[in-house]
């Protein structure tokens, strides 16, 4: 089990950038499916973007592609989610994932991830 922490988040006018962190301990980032997923006030988590593990491979939710990147950096253990020309339809709570899912395609479902980060606000203003 690998433990998640997310950080990043904030207050950001339309337009604006922020560049989420997702640090792991207890586990490789390089070794695990990894996504981002968000949560709007009474809506259901939505799946943002996702890496695979063999190959890296990057898939997108149509509402985020060409403004938010997924990276990594193994070095640091730590996935980010680069998000520019930010919405106030992007304002969620974003989380990051880690599935035990060995492939090179991109994981989207979320219950096929087990193991989360608390999360950490997004807010953009208008």
């Amino acid at each position: 089990q690998v433990q998640l922490v997310e950080s990043g988040g904030g207050l950001v006018q339309a337009g604006g950038s922020l560049r989420l962190s997702c640090a792991a301990s207890g586990g490789t980032v390089s070794r695990y499916a990894m996504g981002w997923f968000r949560q709007a006030p009474g809506k259901e988590r939505e799946f943002v973007v996702g890496m695979s593990w063999i190959g890296g491979n990057t898939g997108y939710a149509d509402s985020v592609q060409g403004r938010f990147t997924i990276s990594r950096d193994n070095a640091k253990n730590t996935v980010y989610l680069q998000m520019n020309n930010l919405k106030p339809e992007d304002t969620a709570v974003y989380y990051c994932a880690a599935a035990s899912v060995r492939h090179s395609i991109v994981v989207r479902p979320a219950r096929t991830y087990t193991d989360w980060g608390q999360g950490t606000q997004v807010t953009v203003s208008s």
